[in-house]
Order: C-alpha cells, then structure tokens, then sequence
C-alpha cells in the first residue's frame, strides 16, 4: 500500500472518528434529535418492534421503523446514552462514504475515488447527519446503494450487486417510505433518456424476483402497522407524501408544525449542505463559464454515460422538491454522495491555482468548526436548546414526596428524553390545585425564563428559583400545611420554613 493512499485513508479515519468523539459529548438539542431519541427509547423500553410511539398512547405514523429499530437495538447494547443512540447515523455514514468510494472508481479512477470520498464526509450535512439521531442518513444509505448497484450492474458488474439495488429499496422503504422509489426511479429514468440508453439494459437486474423479495422483506411491517394502528397508511401515504407536499402549510401534522419555505429553497439548502464543497465548485463553474467553457463541460457531463448518470443522481433530490413549499436541508443528503463524486472528480484533476491551493483546507473545515463548537458547547450548555442540566439537577435534588419535573403548559422533547419519561406538563391551575393538596412536600415547576422575579411571586409566593438555561427557569416551591403557613415580615422575607 503506497504511502499516499495511506495518507488518504488516516486523513478519512481522523476525519470519521473526530465525529465519533464529539457524539458523546455534545447533548440532545430541540427538537429533532431528541423526539426520535425517545421515540427509540420507547421501543427499548416496551419492546414493541411494529409501532414507534410518539409518547405512550399516541402511535408515530411519521416515519417507518428502521432507524428507531437500529437505535433501540444500540441502546440495548450500550445502555441508553447519546452515544449509543448517535452510534448507529455513525455507521451508516461509513457505509455511504465507501459506496461513494467504490462508485468513483468504477466512474473514474482510484485517485478520484479517494477525493470523492473525502469531499463527501467532509460536507456540512455529511458531517452533522454522521452523529445524529435522524432517519435521513439511512434513507442517504438506501437510495445510495441502489443507484450505486444500478450503475454498477449496468456496467457489467453481477452477482450480489444485482441483489443489493433490491436491498438499497428495501432500506429506503423502511427509512422514509415511497419517497425512496422517487428517489431511486427519478435518476435512472432521466438518465435512460439523457444517454439514449435502450430499455433492453434493465434486464441485467433481476425485476421479478428482486420486487418479490423487497415486498417479502418491506410488506409486513406495512400491513402489520396498520392493523395495530388504524390510520397509519392513510396519514402516512396520503398526509406525509402528498398533503405534505402539495400544501405548504399542511395543518394535518400531528407531531409539529409543517415546515413553509418558498418554493425553490432546496436549492439553497444544497449549497448549505454541501458546504464548503458545493460553494467552492459553484465559483468554478461561474469562472469556467466565464472563461467561456460551460457550455463544453455542459455537453462533456450530458454525453458522457457515466458523470450524465452521477448528475441525474445528484440534481434529483432537488428538482424533486423544488415545486414543494415544506422542504427541510436535510432533504439534500440523498443528493451529497453523487455530487461529491461530481466535485472530487474536479478537485483530483487541479493541479495548480486557486482551488488547487485550498483544497486542503477544505478538507478540515467542516469537522474543526464543528469540533471547536461542541467542546464550546460542551462547557456551557446553558446556551442550548435542552433541557439535559435541568432533569439532571431535579435528578439529584429531589427527594421522594417530592413532585415528578414538571413543565408549564409544555413539555420540550429533551426533557422526555432525559427524565426518561417522567417529566409531565401542567397548567398554572394545576400548579394550584397540586398546592392545595397533601400529596407532594415540594413542587419543581420548570417556568419561562424571562418570568420576572414579581411574576414567580404572584405563580406561587412560596416559589424561588434554583436554576436557568436558555428556555427556562426551574421553580422550587415549598408545601405548607395549615398550621405551618410561613411567617414573614414586614418586608416579605419568611421568618419560619417547614
């Protein structure tokens, strides 16, 4: 093994494990990660494999199971942690990273292969999506192995390659749903028009048997939801993949609100996503149309079999949604493995000029700054997004007849998570009626954090406040009973304090 190819590998490897290490430090922030957190923790929790619960007695139609299914069986194995819970968008970036490995070197060469490589987990979404709870690094991995097999087959590879394409299906299926068969179907239909390819070529894959084993292997998770839950094909084929994409502001939503974006943003998040990567390619291209040879690479990339199949594969995701209003950049990430091969290919042919010089650079950006700002975070997590301090500090302080976390009005999906369930909502009345009663010696009422010292007076005048973080303010407020009413002052301080 030469020594430039060892270079590349310890580069790729630093670059992986640096996203390893930061998984266990930096916790769940609102809303994403957490919400499927504890949707996995509920399935580790109740066993049940078939349904994915939102929270106990209220079904998660909105996505298949098989992410939650990858880190419930994580949290079995290494207890329940963020780290065990990242651990498998971990794994199933790595996959991605050598199916884009081994596409590029059949496309191009060696040498291409190991820039693609490195581009793809050097990207922005690339490189958050590796170490986060979300479903849409396996969907990345599902619609990535079938037209990476496509390709491949079409180029006269056989054997387990013409049953991967099946399998690559079978993911997307189980990760998101019918959008996967878009998805997958979008660039190989465009690109059998493009390059004039005769329709007699699918026959290399194995149609029938392989739709019969990705119905075998897809169908009863499918009929088995629905006859557990009555209602889940029809919010999860008709609501979450046409209502939801027809309608911008789709009220049908049962777990959040529909995310309004002007029609064409996708676009944007591409550049958002593949960043640095997508923003320094978009620069060459203005001076290489500039220099008067767009139009030439144009026609280089269209005529040519295999970059024509890479572009139809990259732009897909984002024709696909551009017509749509409720787009999220996560969206995207389906799209980054091929357009980093487009980009590596480009970057492994510099050999001088501006690119040339910074293309190194480029490959450590994305993982310092995001290095950089978890051991930030990590030190001072009072400025995120999540409630991980405050259930830890109720945690340690509560005492036995003292009341469960509670949270005003709502409850933030982190502190689901990290109260392991226990944390419950409560009105203001409720607060009231729980203090006119005998059940609990202390109430922990975590309230907004810009109530001002007056407001917390007038919630409860036996309230004080025992912590804050970005969101919210956790009231201690001592129980009374009538003959132990506090004393005060004149000036309001308590004299007496059971």
């Amino acid at each position: 093994m030469s020594k430039r190819f060892n270079l590349w590998l310890l580069v790729l490897a630093a670059v992986l494990v640096s996203r390893l290490i930061g998984m266990a430090f930096f916790p769940f922030t609102d809303t994403t990660e957490p919400r499927y957190a504890e949707i996995a923790r509920l399935m580790a929790e109740t066993g049940d494999w078939i349904t994915p619960w939102f929270e106990p007695g209220v079904p998660f139609w909105g996505k298949p199971p098989l992410s939650f299914w990858a880190q419930a069986i994580a949290i079995k194995i290494f207890g329940l942690s963020e780290f065990a819970l990242r651990l498998p968008s971990w794994l199933v970036t790595i996959a991605t990273t050598g199916l884009v490995w081994r596409l590029a070197r059949q496309v191009w060469s060696v040498h291409t292969a190991k820039w693609s490589s490195l581009v793809f987990a050097t990207m922005a979404l690339t490189y958050i999506s590796a170490g986060a709870v979300m479903t849409d690094s396996f969907l990345a991995l599902g619609t990535t192995l079938a037209l990476v097999s496509f390709c491949l087959v079409m180029s006269g590879e056989q054997g387990v390659w013409r049953w991967l394409f099946f399998i690559g299906v079978v993911i997307g299926l189980l990760s998101k749903g019918p959008l996967a068969v878009v998805l997958i179907g979008t660039p190989i239909v465009s690109w059998q028009i493009l390059s004039r390819q005769k329709v007699i070529s699918l026959r290399k894959l194995p149609w029938l048997s392989g739709g019969a084993l990705t119905i075998l292997l897809v169908g009863p998770w499918y009929v088995l939801a629905e006859l557990k839950t009555p209602g889940f094909l029809d919010y999860f084929i008709v609501g979450e993949h046409i209502r939801r994409f027809l309608d911008p502001g789709w009220v049908g939503d049962l777990y959040g609100s529909a995310h309004e974006q002007p029609k064409g943003m996708i676009w944007v998040f591409w550049l958002w996503a593949s960043f640095p990567w997508g923003c320094v390619a978009l620069v060459g291209v203005v001076i290489g149309w500039i220099r008067g040879r767009g139009a030439e690479v144009i026609r280089e990339t269209v005529s040519a079999s295999g970059p024509c199949y890479l572009l139809m594969s990259a732009m897909s995701p984002m024709l696909f949604f551009t017509v749509a209003g409720n787009t999220l950049w996560t969206y995207v990430l389906p799209s980054l493995p091929f357009t980093a091969i487009l980009i590596g290919r480009w970057v492994a042919k510099l050999e001088s000029g501006w690119a040339f010089r910074v293309r190194g650079v480029m490959i450590g950006f994305v993982p310092v700054l995001l290095t950089v700002f978890v051991g930030a975070a990590a030190t001072g997590w009072e400025t995120l997004k999540t409630e991980k301090e405050l259930v830890l500090y109720y945690q340690q302080t509560r005492k036995s007849d003292d009341s469960p976390l509670l949270y005003l009005d709502e409850i933030p999906f982190s502190a689901r998570f990290y109260s392991q369930g226990a944390a419950r909502s409560v009105t203001e009345e409720g607060v009231t009626d729980m203090q006119q009663q005998d059940e609990y010696r202390r109430l922990y009422v975590a309230v907004p954090r810009d109530w001002s010292g007056r407001q917390v007076a007038e919630f409860s005048r036996s309230a004080s406040s025992v912590l804050k973080n970005r969101r919210y303010q956790l009231l201690e407020i001592q129980i009374f009973q009538e003959n132990q009413l506090p004393v005060s002052d004149a000036s309001g301080v308590r004299l007496n304090d059971s």
